[in-house]
């Protein structure tokens, strides 16, 4: 058995080449990817919904604004290259469905993320994301510099996710570590009950670091694994 990570940029050509390559070549048995019941559908749509207002009372008002930014800053770089945001996550649901290969939805539910971020995420974080922003479109000087049609080195990487960590505590701890924790263990649920198939992971560079630590050793599934207490799984149906 083995489990593979992909890290990937959700912009990136590098990463659509990617993807294709790691599941027409690896053959895997169980395709892992960072998304849950609401995202896939979402990003499957020939029309993407939009955040609406009334998901405040859902999400709450920071978790909101924070996506509604968010959304709209990933579109544009989207647009720059001519890659629509989480391209290559919909090429591999795509690509399983295919070859018939199983698929696992190992996020957070997105609408628990943006709750959590909602109660979590300080006023003094929310203005510094929007000075960054705004820094950006009015052409101040990048603190960190790529070819946004390639995946960032790891160094860059590294050096990304720690700027988030001191930048924005709780943004890192609820859109990186909290995450990187639940999709850990639904990876080694997915193991456990799959003993003996291959699995592929496919998450996002930020990711791919805590994640692949994980499992970088001989990894055992012959003792009984327990998932913590609300924790799940889901497994797409259609493409088993």
């Amino acid at each position: 058995m083995a489990i593979t990570v992909i890290g990937t940029s959700h912009i990136a050509k590098q990463s659509l080449r990617e993807v294709r390559q790691a599941i027409e070549e690896g053959k895997p048995d169980i395709i892992a990817i960072e998304l849950d019941r609401k995202r896939l559908p979402a990003l499957l749509a020939k029309k993407r919904e939009h955040a609406r207002l009334s998901d405040i009372g859902r999400i709450g008002l920071k978790g909101y604004l924070f996506a509604l930014l968010g959304a709209w800053a990933e579109k544009k770089l989207g647009d720059a290259v001519g890659v629509k945001p989480g391209a290559e996550m919909k090429l591999a649901y795509l690509l399983a469905r295919k070859a018939k290969i199983k698929v696992a939805l190992i996020d957070q539910d997105i609408e628990i993320t943006l709750k959590r971020l909602s109660r979590e995420l300080t006023w003094k974080e929310k203005f510094r994301f929007l000075k960054d922003i705004l820094k950006g479109i009015f052409g101040g000087t990048p603190e960190f510099v790529f070819d946004l049609n390639k995946v960032p080195e790891k160094e860059i990487i590294l050096r990304m996710v720690e700027k988030v960590r001191i930048s924005y505590p709780n943004v890192y701890k609820v859109l990186i570590e909290e995450r990187n924790r639940v999709m850990i263990d639904n990876i080694k649920k997915l193991a456990y009950h799959h003993q003996g198939q291959n699995i592929l992971v496919i998450v996002g560079a930020g990711h791919k670091e805590e994640i692949e630590e994980a499992f970088s050793k001989s990894y055992s599934v012959s003792v009984s694994y327990t998932l913590p207490k609300g924790m799940s799984l889901s497994m797409d149906e259609g493409a088993v």
